[in-house]
């Protein structure tokens, strides 16, 4: 006998799955969640033949909120189709930092590969010249230390650096795909520069060579350097790039070519002057603006302590960030000590690039509200703040007078701790405010109209006492 209700549910669960996947696919956070709520299996839905599943859908489309809903609902986060590719594979694919960012927070596997061409997600990221997606994968590898450029350039040696493993990321960098093809040889190829410099400074080898093996064919010719395939893809900024990092224009292919030879094979002829060996180290170039050198640091941080805002309309958050105005301050700059929520630090290493003209080491990045150079963020105590401002707030609150105001203005906006206990001036401003009352006044209709020399004279006396400014604007009140 047929049990038709093990029939039934199968064929419910199939469509309910597959609901799933058109709402990940589509975007759709509400819908993907109520499906979750009512049966938190089809999370491991995936379809047939191709084995995608609702991650894979979502990565691929870029939507990091859906991909995020799906990893906290318990998916594995390094989950294969049929082709072998996972969900951070087909982010960096497309370029969706968002999701890669997602992923790596979850601890995505950067080492796994495809099963047709044994690529992995820096081969993908290289070969469409997503750079953004390349720093974010190799956040692990690269420490926030200001003295990573001088390690990589060898003026230091990197034993005397503490949790610095050189090995391993040159180990990752230099991963070849089959036909032993480096992310190197696939953004020169496609004359992705910016990808080329970036991979060139966190330790790509420009002497690296293909293969002759694998189902990659070399229309090249195995024994390849970077330089041939740049020569091949006819990218002058590529060629550059290499030569200046010492990449050897003699070099031959197992067919005998040199980079100059491909290049004529190729029909390259504007490479001509600079494949010769005349014009070979001449180019002085300068670090990548992407190295990003405080992503690590709060990678850590927020995998610890998380990464959301969701708490950030609690009434219990009394020192907002100051750039969403929305998160609680949880890490701060090292340096100038300006505080922030996780997400804004996060969203702040991962898309700004360096200036040359902040005034750090090569991979640093700006802060916001002053423009000092950031190498590292530190993780805020957040207990212990909370402690102190609790016992602050309730002194302050049953001063009356305004010198005991200004007095409690002065001891709010010390710093009790630089590393653990750091509060932001402005976040002191918002709690004073809420504190004191003032007295109620009846503003002037010449305030109203925007009288240039009054609005000035407030912007200039905004710090007085509440005393003093009013005896100085007796005028302007009624």
């Amino acid at each position: 006998m047929i049990n038709l209700g093990f029939i039934g549910d199968s064929f419910g669960c199939s469509a309910t799955g597959e609901r799933l996947v058109s709402a990940s696919r589509d975007g759709d956070l509400h819908e993907a969640k109520a499906l979750l709520d009512h049966n938190p299996r089809l999370v491991n839905y995936s379809t047939f033949g191709f084995k995608n599943s609702p991650l894979h859908f979502s990565a691929a489309q870029g939507h990091h909120e859906v991909v995020a809903l799906l990893l906290e609902s318990g998916v594995d986060v390094n989950l294969r189709n049929a082709r072998g590719l996972t969900g951070l594979m087909l982010a960096c694919q497309y370029g969706h930092w968002e999701v890669v960012q997602t992923l790596m927070l979850f601890n995505a596997n950067i080492k796994k590969k495809d099963y047709l061409h044994g690529g992995t997600a820096l081969h993908l990221a290289s070969l469409n010249g997503h750079t953004r997606c390349i720093r974010l994968l190799l956040a692990d590898y690269v420490p926030s230390i200001p003295e990573f450029w001088h390690i990589m350039n060898g003026s230091i040696e990197a034993s005397f650096t503490a949790n610095f493993d050189l090995y391993a990321l040159s180990e990752v960098i230099n991963g070849r795909a089959d036909g032993g093809i480096t992310s190197l040889h696939m953004a020169a190829l496609n004359g992705h520069a910016e990808s080329v410099q970036l991979l060139l400074d966190l330790g790509a080898s420009v002497f690296e060579v293909t293969l002759n093996d694998g189902a990659i064919i070399d229309l090249i010719g195995a024994g390849s350097t970077p330089l041939h395939y740049a020569a091949c893809g006819g990218n002058t900024a590529c060629c550059q790039v290499l030569i200046a990092r010492g990449a050897n224009l003699s070099t031959k292919n197992a067919n005998g070519a040199t980079p100059l030879m491909v290049a004529r094979s190729w029909r390259r002829n504007w490479l001509e002057n600079i494949l010769s060996d005349e014009n070979q180290g001449r180019m002085r170039i300068l670090p990548s603006p992407c190295l990003s050198l405080p992503l690590q640091s709060i990678f850590k941080i927020a995998r610890d302590c998380g990464w959301r805002n969701s708490y950030s309309q609690s009434p219990a958050c009394m020192d907002p960030c100051v750039v969403c105005l929305e998160g609680r301050c949880t890490v701060y700059a090292e340096g100038c000590g300006h505080e922030f929520c996780t997400k804004c630090a996060l969203y702040l290493c991962s898309t700004n690039q360096t200036s040359i003209s902040v005034q750090g080491p090569p991979g640093c990045i700006a802060c916001p509200l002053c423009r000092h150079a950031i190498v590292m963020f530190v993780r805020l105590d957040i207990e212990n703040m909370g402690k102190e401002l609790s016992k602050t707030s309730l002194a302050s609150s049953t001063r009356s007078t305004n010198t005991e105001y200004s007095n409690s203005v002065a001891t709010q906006s010390r710093k009790p701790n630089h590393h653990f206990a750091c509060i932001s001036l402005l976040a002191s401003s918002f709690r004073f405010l809420g504190l004191e009352r003032f007295p109620s006044l009846k503003l002037n209709s010449v305030l109203c109209r925007g009288n240039p020399d009054t609005i000035h004279c407030l912007v200039r006396n905004r710090r007085l006492q509440p005393s003093t400014y009013i005896e100085r604007h007796k005028k302007s009140y009624s």
